[in-house]
C-alpha cells in the first residue's frame, strides 16, 4: 500500500480476526502487520468508539484507509464530518463467507448446494463444525495458511457477489500467491 496511508483493519468477529491474522502472518495480504494503525487487528465497532480511540491522534496530512471485515452489508459506521475527507472506509463482506471457506475446502459445495441448508447449518450438521465463528477453530482448522488461501479464491470463483463488493479475495496480496 502506499507510504503516505495508515491502515486500520477492523474485524467484526473472532473468526474473521483469526483469518486476518493467519493471512498478516504470512503475508498474504495487500498491507502489512507494519502498516496498520498500532500494527493490530481492531474489534471496535462502532465507529464513534473508533475516532475516540485512534483518530484523536493527529496524522498530520497522511489519509487512513479503514477495511471494515463484517458480515452484515447493512451495518452503519459513520464518521463525524471532521473525519470524512481524511478517512475511507471499505467495507469487506464474509457473509457467509467464513461457512462457505470451510465447506469449499472440504469439498462439500456440491453437497451443500443440494443440501438447502444455511452455510452455518450446514457446518454445524453434516461436517458436525459446531464453533466455525469462534477464533479458535478458525486458527486451528486454517493453520495452513495456503489451505486458508485456495479456500479464499475457491470461494470467490463460486460466489454471486454483489458488483463493487469486497471480499477477503480483494485483500489478498497479487504477488504472494
Amino acid at each position: 500500500m502506499d507510504n503516505d496511508n495508515i491502515i486500520a483493519c477492523i474485524c467484526e468477529g473472532s473468526a474473521e480476526e483469526a483469518i486476518i491474522e493467519i493471512l498478516l502472518e504470512n503475508n498474504a495480504l495487500i498491507f502489512k502487520r507494519c502498516d496498520l494503525l498500532d500494527e493490530k487487528v481492531i474489534r471496535t465497532r462502532s465507529a464513534s468508539k473508533f475516532e475516540e480511540q485512534y483518530l484523536r491522534k493527529g496524522f498530520g496530512d497522511k489519509k487512513i484507509t479503514v477495511f471494515r471485515i463484517l458480515d452484515s452489508r447493512r451495518e452503519d459506521f459513520n464518521l463525524s464530518k471532521a473525519y470524512k475527507n481524511k478517512v475511507e472506509v471499505i467495507n469487506v463482506i464474509t457473509a457467509p463467507e467464513i461457512e462457505m471457506l470451510i465447506i469449499h475446502n472440504e469439498g462439500k459445495y456440491e453437497d451443500f448446494k443440494k443440501s438447502r441448508k444455511k452455510p452455518s447449518d450446514y457446518c454445524k450438521e453434516d461436517l458436525k463444525y459446531p464453533n466455525v465463528k469462534s477464533y479458535k477453530f478458525a486458527r486451528d482448522y486454517f493453520s495452513n495458511a495456503s489451505i486458508l488461501i485456495n479456500a479464499i479464491k475457491l470461494y470467490r470463483s463460486k460466489a454471486r457477489i454483489p458488483k463493487n463488493e469486497k471480499t477477503l479475495f480483494d485483500l489478498l496480496s497479487k504477488t504472494g500467491n
